[in-house]
């Protein structure tokens, strides 16, 4: 019975070290929501929050998908899910029109097909 105990714990403490909780310590967490890139905006609208970022795609997968979707013409919106850590916008610089940026950081999906609750 004691092993059985054990084991659980170690489980438990394994999947605890292991998974990023949402509000990790270094900020990061799951965002969803719709992602609208072109040559000079790269946008994304926060289901839960109704709120406009710039975005930079620190993981190298996003636009790569993005433009894998093949649209016709750019600034189609699609439906993403993130993991990503809000910044400040730079001043001065071509996001400064949005007051904060996210940053991906890992891409966990994309898909032309935008929920109803988040239109």
């Amino acid at each position: 019975m004691r092993l059985k105990y054990l084991a659980f714990a170690l489980l438990m403490c394994f999947c605890a070290c292991t998974n990023k909780p949402e509000n990790a310590a270094d900020g990061t967490r799951t965002y969803k929501g719709m992602y609208s890139f072109g040559p000079e905006e790269k946008s994304f609208k926060d289901c839960s929050e109704a709120r406009m970022f710039w975005v930079v795609d620190s993981s190298a997968q996003l636009e790569l998908q993005y433009s894998q979707l093949h649209f016709e013409k750019p600034y189609e919106p699609v439906y993403i899910q993130v993991i990503g850590k809000k910044v400040l916008s730079k001043k001065g610089d071509v996001s400064d029109t949005f007051d904060s940026t996210l940053v991906v950081k890992k891409l966990i999906s994309i898909t032309k097909e935008i929920p109803a609750d988040c239109n």
